[in-house]
Order: C-alpha cells, then structure tokens, then sequence
C-alpha cells in the first residue's frame, strides 16, 4: 500500500484559502488530495485559534465562526496542544525566529514527518528542520 502525504498546514495557507488569495489553488489541490485519502492534513489547535482570532478581527466575530465551522467539515485533522507538543513548540520557538504558533506548525510538522504548507516567509528559517511546500510562488524564490 503506498504511503499518504503528510502535511501540516498553517494559517497563513488556509487564510489565503479562504479569502482565495495567491496560492489558494495549492491548498485546494492539498486538501482535494486529502479527500481522495492520498493524503493527510494536520492543523494545531493553536493554529485553528490563531485562524479565528485574526479572522475576527478583521472580519468580525460571525464570520470567524463561519470559518471555524468551514475548517471542522474539511479533510484536516486537528491536533491538541499536548505537554509534549508544547514542549517541542518551546523548543523550536527557543532556537529559530518565528512566532509561537509557528513553532506549533513546525513541531507538528517534525512529529508527523510532514511537508508544512504555507506562504509565510516566517518559515524560511526554519527549511532545515522540515520540508516546506511554499503555496505562494512569489516566497519560493526569494
């Protein structure tokens, strides 16, 4: 049986998802393979907070609780904040420049051996940990 992509998508790439902006078609195309079980998507918790709390207040509260019902009937897998994936967060937060919830999506992103998908130029430091699948084209190639 051959083995399931795995990824770790983080806010950035399911924001730009919804708002359909420059590499929403990526993240499409992710989560139609997911769909089709060729592939498994990963979200923190941390990270399905971080969606609503910038959704809100950019958008206000409705429509933040019309996006977290949209992420909960999509083909992603949301993953608590255990001790130990805090632990490893810290870890990672300790060493590389990127914002906490960040280090939740990289964490994840080692403990599943999983690609993390986004377009949050953020990541770039922290390409020798994990791979990166970058949805905007426009960061790839700085």
């Amino acid at each position: 049986m051959k083995k399931r992509k795995r990824f770790v998508i983080d806010s950035f790439a399911l924001i730009s998802f919804f708002q359909r902006e420059p590499g929403s078609e990526k993240v499409k195309e992710i989560l139609g393979q997911a769909l089709l079980g060729k592939a498994v998507i990963y979200l923190s918790a941390i990270n399905l907070g971080e969606i609503y709390y910038i959704t809100a207040r950019k958008l206000g509260k409705n429509l933040a609780e019309e996006m977290l019902e949209d992420i909960e009937n999509l083909p992603i897998k949301i993953e608590e904040a255990t001790r130990k994936r805090i632990l490893g967060a810290s870890r990672v937060k300790a060493h590389y420049p990127l914002s906490y919830a960040d280090a939740f999506v990289v964490s994840l992103g080692m403990e599943f051996e999983a690609s993390i998908v986004t377009g949050d130029p953020e990541f770039k430091s922290v390409e020798p940990l994990v791979e990166i699948l970058w949805v905007n084209h426009l960061v790839s190639n700085e």
